[in-house]
């Protein structure tokens, strides 16, 4: 039934755009942000529906970065390693939040699904570095204190939806 469902969605957002193999890079995008990555299977069922080859959904896929076949968190965290960043010690930001998160080596998604911790090349905030983004939102000029208390009023603001919604 799960299975059903998750094909709902991408049939609609296909039909949005007119089964247009020529919009594949959108398709990808909204099927990407309705699930937070590209299942395998979706990608197989998006190159049906389009009528193109499940190579080639595929290597759009893998090819951008900002695509993603591994599942991710309800909130992506990229800590910027970038130039400026990275002599602001930036990375002392991305080991504190993968400490306070218990993320073992290898690990960038916390079992629960809540937190994806990842690095990045550059986010072009380097007046304010050193800088992550959280979903859509830019932080800088962060100490690990601060990146930790952003993780931790994330926390509570998910624990307090999670019981307002039981409470309902």
């Amino acid at each position: 039934m799960e299975s059903l469902r998750k094909f709902e969605k991408v049939c609609e957002i296909v039909d949005q755009n007119n089964r247009n193999a020529a919009r594949l890079i959108p398709i990808l995008q909204e099927v990407q942000a309705e699930y937070r990555y590209l299942p395998e299977e979706v990608l197989a069922f998006i190159a049906t529906s389009l009528g193109i080859s499940p190579a080639r959904v595929f290597g759009v896929a893998t090819f951008y970065s900002l695509f993603t076949l591994k599942p991710k968190g309800k909130y992506l965290i990229r800590v910027c390693d970038g130039t400026a960043c990275h002599v602001k010690r930036s990375m002392d930001l991305y080991d504190v939040l993968c400490t306070k998160l218990k993320l073992q080596k290898g690990k960038d998604t916390t079992p629960d699904m809540l937190f994806t911790v990842e690095t990045v090349n550059c986010l072009g905030a380097c007046g304010i570095a050193p800088a992550m983004v959280v979903n859509e939102e830019v932080y800088g000029q962060l100490t690990p204190e601060r990146a930790r208390d952003i993780v931790d009023e994330i926390i509570v603001k998910e624990a307090q939806s999670e019981s307002d919604s039981y409470g309902a």
